[in-house]
């Protein structure tokens, strides 16, 4: 999830020319091209079929940053979405906005190589590598569509717990498949290392609930303790069909669980 726009950013997102096109450097292609190689060769047998169903039909350049329409070309023709240019950081009524029009917000900087590993913000390796390959998939397609609308007009409170459900499910969600556990969330997709953790034996896994989903802390810069796991992506298509805020306001009622995790100045 994007953070505030109040909140100044370090990366500069690129503007297109006149004719819509996005220039980058020699080293951002090369950068593009050292992550997609890497993690091409982390994902399968690791990602959901689904997944590398839509990675198959966007058909990613690898030596090259992508052009965000050659990406939305593919995403209108699946699902009626398509990907919006935005600065590095924009704020929650943009964010919301967006997804309630089928539009994913992608920041249109990559990573410097220093920070080649992690970096504080989504770049467009992680928004396109991530999130779109997700987005040709009906049911996560419709849920993120959802989760749009409800936080456009949801309480700052009330956004708090929908950011939950979206980092579980949107972000680090986990799915129970015929082969095994498989992913489908784009922030551990779009990251070697948590691609390997999060099927490893070290978080705990439980199956997903939406109550707890809602009621769990998470942090954005450690791996996660725990995953939830979908019995299949339908789940995300009966969330958007039930009554998500009354689960939220009974969350709220609930309070939230003990973190899994220390505190981010004692980590």
């Amino acid at each position: 999830m994007k953070k505030d726009a109040e909140k100044p950013s370090k990366y500069v997102a690129h503007k297109p020319d006149e004719q819509g096109f996005i220039h980058y450097s020699d080293i951002e292609h090369e950068t593009w091209h050292r992550l997609i190689e890497r993690q091409l060769k982390v994902v399968p047998g690791r990602a959901c079929n689904e997944y590398l169903h839509g990675l198959k039909l966007l058909d990613l350049p690898r030596d090259r940053v992508p052009q965000l329409e050659e990406v939305s070309s593919v995403l209108r023709r699946e699902t009626g979405w398509e990907v919006a240019r935005v600065p590095a950081l924009i704020g929650f009524e943009t964010f919301f906005g967006l997804l309630a029009d089928r539009k994913f917000p992608v920041a249109t900087f990559i990573r410097t190589p220093e920070e080649f590993d992690y970096l504080q913000e989504p770049d467009i390796f992680h928004e396109i590598f991530g999130h779109c390959a997700m987005l040709t998939n009906p049911a996560f397609a419709n849920f993120t569509e959802k989760y749009g609308q409800l936080g456009l007009a949801a309480t700052p409170k009330e956004r708090a717990y929908l950011a939950r459900l979206y980092w579980f499910t949107v972000e680090f969600g986990l799915l129970h498949t015929r082969d095994g556990l498989r992913i489908y969330g784009g922030g551990i997709l779009s990251s070697p290392k948590e691609t390997l953790y999060a099927l490893g034996n070290e978080p705990k896994r439980y199956d997903f609930d939406v109550l707890d989903a809602l009621r769990t802390p998470y942090r954005i810069d450690i791996v996660q303790p725990v995953y939830y796991v979908l019995d299949d992506l339908q789940q995300l298509q009966e969330l958007t069909e039930m009554d998500l805020m009354a689960k939220v306001h009974r969350a709220m009622e609930m309070g939230l669980f003990e973190p899994m995790f220390p505190p981010k100045n004692a980590a």
